[in-house]
């Protein structure tokens, strides 16, 4: 069977192949959704934490440059005041820094549970291989990747100068003004930039992310002997049967509807059952070739009408028949009869009448 033999990776993957991905660091992950959080999280740290951290700098450094003719500025005096100094600078960023920290984790446990792997810093050959890095720089990820960076600072840029723009005025009479409210006045704008930035990039990281994880699971994909191999490996997983088993059910529906044309008559329900059978002189009796319901039903009836093939509708013949008879095998004997009547029928109606009752 070619389909076997191609190689192709049409299966969604099984949860062994995306946990073994997951195990060698190969997740999904959008840089865009990173980047994200941690702008807000700066954004909050500026917030929470910039102006009681600027009033302790600003109060600290205002004691030293008050009194700088008066200080000791002798090698022990000197080192006293340097980590003095350290001390209150490192309390100011800190806990923006922890912030900052925390979302970049945060960000990143939102994609996928946190794993901790070598494999990705494993020296490879493929990794210092100049075949490899010119498909890494000029290939179609990085033409992505380019794509979506200038269309990011186009559509950014366009929001920012579009909030800037009715400031303009504001800007210009801001330089007559007093340094308090110059403060008061850069405190605002800034809030409005950063608010329309984290909206903007929140679209963008959405969209990142989904084509982030449709590619990363593209790459999951399986073929049949793969899905074969792994179902070798893992023999009674219930999840590997039921794979292979919806397998079989697709190959036995295209099999099974590539015989329709075959059919001398479909007889329907007419829209919940069809059975397809084949007659021709000489056989011991009519075979089925194809039989299902609903959904199977429409298309085995679509096919049929498309090859012109009689259609002819008996509700209770096509229960009995669904239910009682197997596709390729012949029909039970106690149906002979009224089968017959169907197949007489259609045969009078070959001269290019219509095909339905």
């Amino acid at each position: 069977m070619a389909e076997d033999d191609s190689g192709e990776r049409t299966l969604d993957p099984t949860q062994k192949k995306l946990d073994q991905a997951l195990e060698r660091g190969d997740v999904a992950k959008s840089q865009e959704l990173n980047t994200w959080f941690v702008l807000g999280a700066a954004t909050l740290a500026f917030f929470l934490f910039a102006p009681s951290g600027a009033r302790e700098l600003t109060l600290d450094l205002r004691g030293y440059l008050s009194n700088a003719g008066t200080m000791p500025v002798d090698g022990q005096s000197l080192i006293a005041m340097s980590w003095k100094l350290g001390l209150a600078a490192a309390s100011a960023v800190g806990l923006p820094l922890l912030l900052l920290w925390i979302s970049a984790l945060v960000g990143n446990s939102i994609q996928h549970r946190l794993v901790w792997s070598l494999e990705p810093l494993t020296p490879a050959l493929s990794k210092i291989s100049p075949l490899a890095g010119f498909k890494r720089l000029f290939g179609p990820a990085a033409w992505v990747n380019l794509l979506k960076g200038v269309a990011k600072i186009v559509i950014v840029g366009a929001v920012l100068v579009y909030v800037m723009l009715p400031q303009e005025k504001v800007v210009a009479l801001s330089q007559a003004a007093d340094v308090g409210t110059m403060a008061q006045l850069a405190f605002d704008l800034i809030v409005k930039l950063l608010a329309a930035s984290l909206t903007i990039l929140a679209f963008v990281a959405m969209a990142d992310y989904i084509y982030q994880y449709r590619t990363w699971y593209e790459r999951q994909r399986m073929s049949i002997q793969e899905l074969k191999e792994e179902f070798k490996q893992s023999e009674g997983n219930p999840e590997i049967k039921g794979k292979l088993k919806q397998l079989r059910r697709q190959k036995a529906s295209r099999r099974m509807m590539a015989n329709v044309p075959k059919a001398s008559v479909v007889i329907t329900n007419p829209t919940h059952y069809a059975v397809a059978l084949r007659y021709e002189p000489g056989m011991a009796a009519p075979i089925c070739l194809a039989k299902g319901m609903d959904d199977v039903a429409l298309r085995i009836r679509e096919v049929a009408a498309e090859h012109n093939i009689a259609i002819v509708e008996n509700p209770p013949l096509a229960r009995a028949l669904h239910a009682s008879v197997k596709i390729d095998g012949e029909i039970p004997g106690d149906h002979y009869k009224a089968v017959a009547e169907v197949i007489s029928y259609v045969m009078k109606l070959k001269a290019g009448k219509t095909w339905r009752r």
